[in-house]
């Protein structure tokens, strides 16, 4: 059964077919209709009416999450069918494709090649318009695409119109580039029949038209997309494939790469950058100047001084350029801001291990995906995404995540399975991900070995990179404000109509000169829609702008500075954003198989008995000792520091059959009392995971015996336990 089928019954399967049918039977009777063009408008208006009724009527919510599955195959289908009508060509099959299909920046791909007759009428067009048509088509990106180019498929285009899939459909257009692997001839003899070209099983050799040996590749928002040959669709590059398993993983790239191999990689992939160029002055300034409202400013202002009104288009002017100045200059001091704030991470240094070379210092701009690092010594910035395969680290992940405990990272296990490697296990597959611009505060080698990770993103594909991508392209706001604002600006523009028909008609039947009519006619667009609103708001934003900064308020959206007036409610997470950062251990209520014990208070000031629960305080954990001082999780840290033990790590010289050198060593302080181990080891930890709602470790007693220590949630600690063992306590 398909996945829009499951979680259905018949008479749902059949009222969504039934549905279906009626929203595109909408489609064809407005396309029919011969008011097409003016009736346009209503296609998803109507449509979006059938989608709303399928939804109510087969009751999708509480189907399992196919809901998503049946609205976006019809809203897709509807898609189609708007493409097919409206866009003034018959889209056929490789003439039209998804980009990043499923996720948050998903966008819809057209493909056009380049006309000469269309792009010499439109240049003719730009000059016998005096530029007015290259500014409508700076305006409408879709229709620059649409003047100079024709549908092809997008094998043979040279022309990639995007549009969002959003509610807004913004567009715009992108050249088609190409990277030739012939620039690779002078490092080694690259030709079609190469080994590692042949090899089709990588995507990387899969994008490679053979035999001129070059890849056809466009760049939307910072990512490189590259055309599959043989899928026929462009996918994304810069990082290693889903559908790899671990033992997949541990087998190709647990030794690294070739020099060829990385060379090639290199150069289709691009380099391990994250790179906010600053903006040039004038860029800014032709981008804020080409605003529709200041180019209607400029329209107004000389039509002002054509009746000889100089005064207020003096004014207008001078508060212009004001804004125009202000806005220029914030733009720059974020831009280079936000260069400052991320050059750091394309200038360092990494240990690479080559199939052949062996262990190489690298700059990290040359990182490949696949390439496998060494990891040696303490706060060791991540210049990419990578896989931890072998040994165990700790990271510091506040820049990500904003919390600056420390998280413990594990190994990649190597399991016999082809599933791939994120689904392979019921824990978060990113346990074991090391994610761009976090800090690897201490790295932990298995059995006195290094601590190896393979290079799973590059670029803007990683974490990071991802990070700054959202700032330099911020979602369009929909806010109910901007909507009224524009509705208001309509029913201006409206009046303004009325007044200039009304205008004409008294002028023309008074006898007025031609020129006076059409003067006073415009004169009355000019009254009704204030020239100055623009600068207007622009110069609240910046005043709110700087008083938010007196208070440490930073904005990278200045345009929601408005919305925030109507804000009557926040949220937060948790409450420690609101009290303080701290816990305090009150007490504990130990429990046997006659169910539980008295309550033991800390406060008091005595040490918790020696037992069970003693023993699972001090030892599971994901506590670390860096530089002396033990840090972690503050709920994990008061509970050890509840059982007055120490921690400590071991050396070369510890010796105790099981338990591997510098481990990890809990011991009880030198004033507890009648406690009958030394200390405990810490074997091996399994760090605590949401999904799995628990924690877990392994560890050896000093002269005693091998454990493991479970802690969690209550009904999943429970589940492991046998009933037979305890008496049942309720709760």
């Amino acid at each position: 059964m398909c996945k829009i089928c499951q979680g259905h019954t018949r008479e749902d399967i059949a009222t969504i077919k039934r549905t279906e049918a009626l929203a595109l039977n909408q489609l064809r009777l407005v396309v029919s209709s011969p008011s097409f063009y003016w009736k346009s408008s209503q296609i998803f208006e109507e449509t979006h009416c059938a989608f709303e009724m399928s939804c109510s009527l087969s009751q999708l919510a509480s189907c399992g999450g196919s809901a998503g599955w049946s609205r976006r195959l019809l809203l897709r289908k509807a898609r189609e069918k708007w493409n097919h009508f409206f866009m003034g060509d018959h889209f056929e099959k490789g003439q039209h494709a998804l980009l990043n299909e499923g996720e948050e920046n998903e966008m819809e791909l057209f493909g056009y090649r380049t006309q000469g007759c269309r792009k010499t009428l439109c240049l003719a067009g730009s000059i016998f318009s005096f530029g007015i048509l290259p500014l409508v088509f700076y305006w409408r990106p879709a229709w620059h695409v649409w003047a100079n180019c024709v549908p092809c498929s997008l094998q043979e285009a040279d022309v990639v119109l995007l549009r969002t899939t959003d509610e807004f459909h913004t567009y715009s257009w992108k050249k088609v580039m190409w990277i030739y692997l012939s620039s690779l001839n002078s490092t080694f003899g690259v030709t079609p029949d190469h080994p590692l070209i042949t090899d089709e099983e990588d995507i990387i050799n899969r994008v490679i038209r053979k035999p001129d040996l070059k890849v056809r590749c466009i760049k939307v928002q910072k990512i490189r997309y590259v055309w599959n040959n043989l899928e026929g669709q462009f996918q994304k590059i810069g990082s290693l494939e889903d559908w790899l398993s671990s033992a997949k993983i541990h087998l190709k790239f647990g030794s690294g790469l070739t020099r060829e191999e990385q060379e090639i990689r290199r150069l289709i992939c691009g380099p391990n950058t994250i790179d906010v160029e600053i903006t040039p002055i004038w860029k800014l300034l032709i981008k804020e100047v080409l605003n529709p409202f200041y180019i209607f400013q400029l329209f107004s202002v000389c039509l002002w001084f054509s009746e000889d009104y100089k005064e207020y288009a003096f004014a207008i002017i001078i508060m212009s350029i004001m804004s125009i100045a202000l806005t220029v200059y914030d733009l720059r001091e974020q831009s280079v801001k936000l260069h400052h704030l991320v050059e750091s991470h394309n200038s360092i240094t990494v240990s690479v291990c080559g199939r052949r070379a062996g262990v190489q210092e690298l700059e990290s701009r040359f990182l490949v995906p696949g390439d496998l690092l060494i990891l040696t010594g303490n706060k060791v910035q991540m210049p990419c995404d990578a896989i931890l395969i072998d040994g165990s680290c700790v990271v510091d992940e506040g820049m990500l995540t904003g919390e600056s405990i420390p998280v413990t990272k594990t190994p990649l296990p190597k399991m016999e399975s082809s599933m791939p490697w994120k689904t392979q296990s019921e824990a978060d597959y990113k346990r074991h991900v090391l994610f761009c611009g976090t800090e690897v505060i201490q790295a932990k080698g298995a059995c006195s070995g290094t601590v190896r990770a393979v290079v799973l993103q590059t670029g803007f594909n990683t974490a990071k990179g991802d990070l700054v991508r959202s700032i330099l392209y911020p979602k369009p706001m929909n806010f109910k404000l901007y909507r009224d604002a524009i509705r208001f600006l309509l029913c201006l523009v409206g009046t303004a109509t009325i007044g200039m028909i009304y205008t004409l008609c008294v002028y023309v039947l008074s006898g007025e000169p031609p020129e006076e009519v059409v003067k006073k006619a415009l004169d009355v667009i000019t009254i009704a829609v204030p020239p100055a609103l623009p600068a207007a708001l622009t110069t609240g934003i910046i005043y709110a702008q700087k008083r938010l900064k007196k208070r440490g308020i930073f904005c990278i959206s200045p345009q929601r500075i408005n919305v925030c007036g109507q804000l009557n409610l926040v949220c937060f997470d948790k409450t420690g954003t609101l009290t303080r950062d701290g816990l305090d251990l009150w007490g504990a209520v130990p429990c046997d198989r006659s169910g539980f014990q008295e309550v033991h208070s800390f406060v008091s000031g005595r040490s918790l008995p020696w037992g069970p629960l003693c023993a699972a305080m001090a030892s599971c954990h994901s506590l670390i000792l860096l530089d002396g001082t033990i840090q972690g999780d503050p709920l994990d840290l008061k509970m050890f520091e509840a059982t007055t033990w120490e921690m400590a790590v071991s050396g070369d010289d510890f010796h105790i059959k099981g338990v591997p050198a510098h481990a990890m060593v809990v011991k009880p302080c030198k004033t507890a009392s009648q406690v009958p181990v030394e200390g405990i080891a810490i074997l091996h930890l399994f760090p605590f995971s949401s999904a799995l709602q628990r924690m877990t470790v392994i560890v050896q007693e000093m002269g005693g015996d091998r454990l493991a220590f479970m802690k969690g949630a209550p009904e999943r600690v429970a589940s492991f336990c046998q009933p037979e063992t305890g008496k049942r306590i309720d709760l």
